[in-house]
């Protein structure tokens, strides 16, 4: 990408701006790696243009864009963080120092050292939540090119890509790179599994074109005569998760009863709900396919209504309704803070979508035991969740696996510590009661009532494990 079309791209999301300092950053780093070269031959500075027009496909920032183009300036030239304060400012210096503390880190060594290089992440990633924009996107461009890689390094990549930077990305809410993150880990640590499956895909996508055909033929009138303003997107299938459903149900790709996948985009959210009653009268809906995650988003921000239901041609079509704004928001997570922000607007959800992140590097103090942290965390991070209500219809999402004595310290620390015990839809249950969405529960306080060693068998989240630790650590007591 020459300057002039990195500098067109950026105007053309923010046209008023002064991308003097864009421009700089670009000859800077051309200029730093000019007789570098990658592993596949061509000039380095290659890589450093293909993590900034990743930043660019998510309308990021100057400030971003600038750093992404010179993430590798002091980890791998002479340039280093106090000629970049110098040169740009010092929130450039700071994301491009950030980037290179997490490039330095190793996740595969013991479970100490493992522990201790996740919390230099979340601290450099709480700082400024741009750091791992940049390294998602710099890992995003190593695992397109990692042809030219010896397989023992491609494996190795692959396999901290899986299980690090792609549930991040995933958690942060970037769906579009947490899939291809994962597709292309899925290709090097599975290679035939991976190519038969593509084949599969490919074969069986060709052949839903009538149904596809069928569906749009059926729906869209009916959503014109609604005057619902509204654009039709067929889901792109992820490899990954095909190939993980297959594992788990130990089941051959013809037996996965695989469905089609449509997005219905509209401009509001009351169009959403029209489109979802045109086709539920249209199509019949498989029954317990129905999730509001616009009334009750995901922890990462996630919003859209999905249902399921039966085309005329007897095949099965999963459908996802959302706005516009919902959408950018599915695709570009926490990314889609910085369009607000370009545009003068406040993101008002931006605290709480990154708040996981600051209460992590809380809770990681009061985990004793390293592989306690590894395990709480991939917890906490799994975004399979249950939605529970408290009387007053207040949701709480928890994990799934997740107790009374977890839902009690969501609502507050106080209540947490003062259990007595939990209704469950108007029943008596006990600690292990384990939730599912819908249930409604009520926690029973009392003044006197204080947290329990034997506590810790029921409590899931980091969040309930980390105050019961830190009260009996009040008390003397050795956890």
């Amino acid at each position: 990408m020459e300057l002039s079309e990195l500098v067109a791209q950026f105007k053309s999301y923010n046209p008023h701006a002064d991308t003097a300092m864009l421009e700089k950053a670009y000859r800077f780093a051309q200029n730093a790696h000019k007789d570098q070269k990658r592993e596949t031959g061509e000039p380095y500075f290659n890589h450093c243009v293909a993590v900034a027009q990743i930043l660019l496909d998510f309308n990021l920032d100057e400030e971003t864009i600038c750093a992404g183009l010179l993430h590798d300036t002091v980890e791998d030239t002479g340039v280093t963080a106090e000629d970049l304060k110098r040169e740009f400012n010092k929130d450039v210096a700071h994301m491009v120092q950030g980037v290179t503390k997490i490039s330095d880190l190793k996740f595969s060594s013991t479970d100490e050292e493992t522990v201790e290089n996740w919390r230099k992440m979340l601290i450099a990633v709480a700082e400024d939540v741009r750091v791992i924009l940049i390294k998602l996107a710099d890992r995003t461009h190593n695992m397109r090119t990692m042809d030219v890689m010896p397989p023992e390094k491609q494996k190795f990549k692959s396999y901290e890509t899986i299980t690090l930077y792609a549930p991040l990305a995933q958690r942060l809410g970037m769906f579009t790179i947490k899939t291809e993150l994962e597709d292309l880990a899925f290709k090097y640590l599975h290679p035939t599994e991976f190519k038969d499956l593509v084949e599969q895909v490919e074969k069986r996508t060709a052949d839903r074109e009538a149904t596809l055909n069928e569906f749009k033929r059926h729906l869209e009138p009916a959503l014109k005569e609604e005057n619902i303003d509204y654009r039709l997107l067929s889901r792109a299938k992820n490899y990954y998760s095909i190939y993980r459903k297959m594992q788990k149900q130990k089941l051959s790709f013809a037996e996965i009863q695989d469905s089609l996948g449509v997005r219905i985009i509209t401009k509001n959210l009351s169009d959403c709900y029209k489109a979802l009653g045109v086709v539920h009268s249209r199509f019949k809906p498989l029954a317990g396919t129905f999730t509001d995650y616009i009334a009750t988003p995901k922890s990462n921000m996630y919003q859209s209504i999905h249902t399921t239901v039966i085309v005329p041609t007897g095949d099965i079509v999963e459908i996802q309704i959302r706005t516009e704004e919902m959408h950018r928001t599915c695709e570009y997570g926490i990314a889609a803070h910085w369009r607000y922000k370009l545009g003068g607007k406040k993101d008002k959800n931006f605290d709480e979508k990154i708040n996981w992140i600051r209460q992590w590097i809380e809770w990681q103090r009061d985990l004793t035991a390293p592989r306690e942290f590894l395990e709480g965390f991939q917890t906490d991070i799994n975004l399979q969740q249950v939605f529970v209500f408290t009387p007053q219809a207040d949701v709480k999402p928890l994990p799934e696996g997740s107790t009374p004595i977890d839902f009690a310290y969501a609502i507050h620390t106080d209540i947490g510590d003062h259990y007595m015990g939990a209704k469950v839809n108007n029943r008596m249950v006990r600690m292990d009661y384990v939730f599912k969405t819908g249930d409604v529960c009520e926690i029973i306080t009392q003044k006197t009532a204080r947290p329990k060693r034997d506590w810790l068998k029921f409590a899931k989240t980091a969040n309930a494990r980390s105050r019961i630790k830190r009260f009996l650590r009040s008390r003397g007591e050795d956890i």
